[in-house]
């Protein structure tokens, strides 16, 4: 089976998936900026959502398909603080499909300012056994439609 283009080609409804969020006390440290983990959390949200958009829901992944989606690999790159009560955007988009993987490409942004930067690779496993599955075959052409255009 070929490998699925890591994008498609663009389209008049294409539109990146983005949820704001706000910057409470609780996500922040001693020194009054967001802590570095909780840009994770803000990602994993985003990301959830995004699933949620596309009528892929964590539950119904597990209950109707068996399988689950858990982060493989992540790669950060910090650039600028958030702090106290900053209003932020957070990104998600998928920028590759493969046979038991995703790609997102995502970013934590106040107004136009990117803050922090992230690849997200995240793998399907079995609910039951965590071993490494294919993605199911009827989300295929749900996740092929929301790819990241090429350029």
């Amino acid at each position: 089976m070929p490998m699925p283009s890591p994008c498609r080609p663009p389209t008049s409804t294409d539109m990146q998936f983005e949820l704001p969020v706000r910057v409470y006390y609780e996500d922040t440290d001693a020194g009054g900026v967001v802590y570095h983990a909780q840009y994770a959390a803000y990602m994993e949200r985003a990301r959830t959502d995004f699933l949620r958009a596309l009528n892929l829901s964590q539950r119904d992944l597990r209950e109707q398909f068996g399988v689950l989606f858990v982060v493989r690999a992540m790669q950060l790159d910090f650039h600028a603080p958030a702090v106290l009560d900053d209003a932020l955007q957070v990104s998600a988009e998928l920028s590759e499909l493969r046979k038991v993987q995703l790609v997102f490409t995502q970013q934590v942004r106040r107004a136009e300012q990117v803050l922090v930067a992230a690849t997200v690779r995240v793998a399907t496993v079995n609910a039951s056994t965590f071993k490494p599955a294919a993605i199911p075959a009827a989300m295929i052409p749900i996740l092929k439609g929301a790819l990241r255009p090429c350029p």
